[in-house]
């Protein structure tokens, strides 16, 4: 057992493999998954409708459109809520339907119709709204469907949903339905199917008096804010993780490494690699940079895209870790030669 376990010692210490001070093997890093791309407008409008039917609340004066195949009675006909918030049905009788989502008046209309018939399949569609709704989805403090109730305008309605979580992006899109007029800002664009067109808002610039992106929002406007994009860091850097590329499209090395904290005292700046993921892909490429030159502002400073991992190695710990077992192994010779020859083996 002892002769296996110096040969294994010897073994680890001939073929390099990296151990950290602990005498653990070193990870080789994982690349982080690449962000989902942001939502064109077809998308989002389906997902808009979504939205409405989770978290919209009915109440008086909506009117909603049943569809239920097999009750004739209520099957593709509008139904107004009363005063009251009641919603008066033939077949099922009187439903209380203010407070309810459209998802959850469906579950309480199958619940009602399952006395008359067998598994009953019911959707309800909110066909006029007692007020004009505008949805905010994606990374806000209270996603969901509010109404207008007159005019506002995207400050004041950011204000109403909390503003966006710490995670979401400075930038927030705007998708507003072609029946409801352009965008008034010089970067809207129609997307891609022209039944809408949508625009891009940096949110610093909501932070000043009046500005011109502070635009009145119009009924069924989508206000829709991405998770922010970021790059990542792994190795011997001062702070790993995820960092925020902000309202650019890319964030320097040297002005990452600052966010990171510098490099680390064991750090092999010379061989850094960036990661790069490969469109459409699951793969990444590999691209070498020596941080060395970049830092000494010898080389051109390299832009880091979203997705991007900046990976710097570290020095090997193991050289010492080999000497020390090293001189153990020398001064267990003597007892392995002796136990060879007492055996017979020498």
């Amino acid at each position: 057992m002892l002769l296996r376990f110096i040969i294994l010692v010897f073994g680890f210490c001939l073929a390099g493999l990296p151990f950290s001070a602990t005498g653990q093997l070193i990870p080789t890093p994982q690349a982080p998954t690449a962000q989902p791309q942001p939502q064109q407008g077809a998308q989002t409008v389906q997902n808009s409708v979504d939205t409405l039917r989770q978290t919209y609340e009915l109440a008086a004066n909506d009117q909603v459109l049943i569809h239920a195949p097999d009750a004739e009675e209520i099957n593709d006909r509008p139904f107004r809520i009363d005063d009251d918030g009641t919603l008066t049905l033939p077949l099922v009788g009187a439903v209380k339907a203010a407070g309810m989502t459209p998802q959850q008046l469906e579950q309480e209309l199958n619940t009602l119709l399952k006395k008359y018939i067998v598994n009953p399949i019911v959707t309800v569609t909110v066909v006029q709204f007692r007020s004009a709704p505008v949805t905010f989805q994606g990374e806000f403090q209270k996603p969901g469907m509010y109404s207008l109730q007159g005019r506002h305008t995207l400050v004041e309605m950011l204000t109403t949903v909390g503003g966006t979580t710490p995670t979401a992006s400075r930038r927030v899109k705007v998708t507003r339905k072609k029946e409801s007029g352009p965008i008034p800002l010089p970067g809207a664009a129609e997307d891609p199917g022209g039944k809408t067109s949508s625009v891009e808002i940096n949110l610093s610039s909501l932070n000043d008096i009046n500005p011109a992106e502070d635009i009145e929002l119009e009924p069924y406007d989508v206000i829709s804010v991405e998770k922010a994009e970021q790059v990542y860091t792994y190795g011997a850097i001062g702070k790993t993780g995820g960092f925020d590329v902000g309202p650019k499209e890319s964030i320097p090395v040297i002005q990452l490494l600052s966010e990171a904290g510098g490099l680390s005292n064991d750090a092999i700046p010379e061989k850094a690699q960036i990661l790069r993921p490969v469109l459409n892909t699951n793969r990444r490429a590999i691209i070498p940079i020596n941080l060395a030159e970049v830092l000494a502002t010898q080389g051109t400073d390299y832009p880091l895209l979203p997705g991007d991992v900046l990976v710097v190695p570290r020095k090997k710990p193991h050289s010492a870790l080999a000497s020390r077992l090293g001189t153990m192994a020398l001064s267990l010779i003597p007892g392995i030669i002796f136990a060879l020859v007492y055996n017979g083996i020498l």
